[in-house]
């Protein structure tokens, strides 16, 4: 199984005629199942238009109607994203991922404000989108490093989500399903959330877990872990100086009243029964002994 997506899943891709739309619904397309999955796009003023034999909307509402659409991709530009999301919302598409970076903050607080009391799920924004390997990808990420198996990926970091997943692969390891949540400041689903959804997929047999410094969702997540996850579990904190003397983290991430460090994550998650790696290119390595 799976989380999220799967090859049933009908995709709708907002911003599908500007550059960055077309190129990767015209890759995620061609991925698995991705054919037979990207039934529509959205541009307003384009409407009667196709790309690839995909038919282009001025609406999501209208795209939802002809095509059935369930989840929607969004490759807006950053003034006019949050606005995009809001009009998924409204259309009542159950899951929105949004790629787009640098959206302004509080667009996203008034987006998040009205998404409340919907049942609309949303994943970023500034996120590489979620993939289901050997069946689906929606967002940016590379699909050939993945390969179908049993271990689930979540993370703030949409380079350590390709990290962690080709490490996986290398090991023989496979991916149920990988999730790059963002990490922006104001996103939607959170690392608990995803946790949830894998812990109750029976065919998910380990989760990696990538956070970063800033916040205080690795901890809250780490919290639900100890008293509710029936699978194992191994973390990476991006935030903590690599090996090769660089920094990593995200942009978004913020350290307030000395909360949110990587060695105050790094220790609730041990003390939470987390399996925690500090080098980045251990990930895949340490879940494999913690299998075995």
């Amino acid at each position: 199984m799976s989380i999220l997506i799967d090859k049933n899943t009908r995709v709708l891709t907002q911003g599908i005629t500007g550059k960055t739309g077309r190129f990767h619904t015209h890759h995620s397309a061609a991925y698995a199942k991705g054919k037979r999955a990207y039934v529509a796009g959205v541009t307003p003023g384009k409407g009667g238009q196709k790309f690839e034999g995909i038919p282009v909307f001025n609406t999501v509402i209208e795209a939802k109607r002809e095509t059935g659409a369930n989840v929607s991709v969004i490759y807006v530009p950053p003034p006019f994203a949050a606005a995009a999301i809001d009009e998924a919302v409204d259309a009542g598409i159950g899951l929105v991922i949004c790629i787009t970076e640098g959206i302004p903050v509080l667009d996203m607080v008034r987006t998040r404000h009205k998404m409340k009391n919907t049942s609309t799920l949303l994943i970023g924004p500034n996120c590489p989108g979620v993939i289901t390997p050997d069946e689906i990808k929606i967002g940016i990420m590379p699909g050939q490093i993945h390969k179908k198996g049993s271990i689930g990926v979540v993370s703030r970091s949409g380079t350590l989500t390709y990290e962690a997943v080709d490490q996986l692969t290398q090991l023989g390891l496979g991916q149920s399903s990988c999730i790059g949540i963002g990490g922006d400041p104001v996103n939607g689903m959170k690392h608990l959330d995803i946790m949830r959804q894998f812990n109750d997929d029976p065919e998910t047999e380990a989760v990696v877990m990538v956070g970063e410094i800033g916040g205080s969702d690795e901890e809250e997540c780490a919290f639900w872990v100890k008293e509710n996850m029936s699978k194992p579990v191994v973390g990476f904190i991006a935030g903590i100086t690599a090996p090769a003397g660089k920094r990593m983290g995200h942009a978004g991430a913020i350290i307030s009243g000395g909360r949110g460090t990587a060695a105050e994550k790094i220790k609730i998650m041990e003390e939470c029964g987390i399996t925690v790696t500090k080098n980045p290119s251990e990930m895949g390595i340490t879940l494999k002994r913690l299998l075995s």
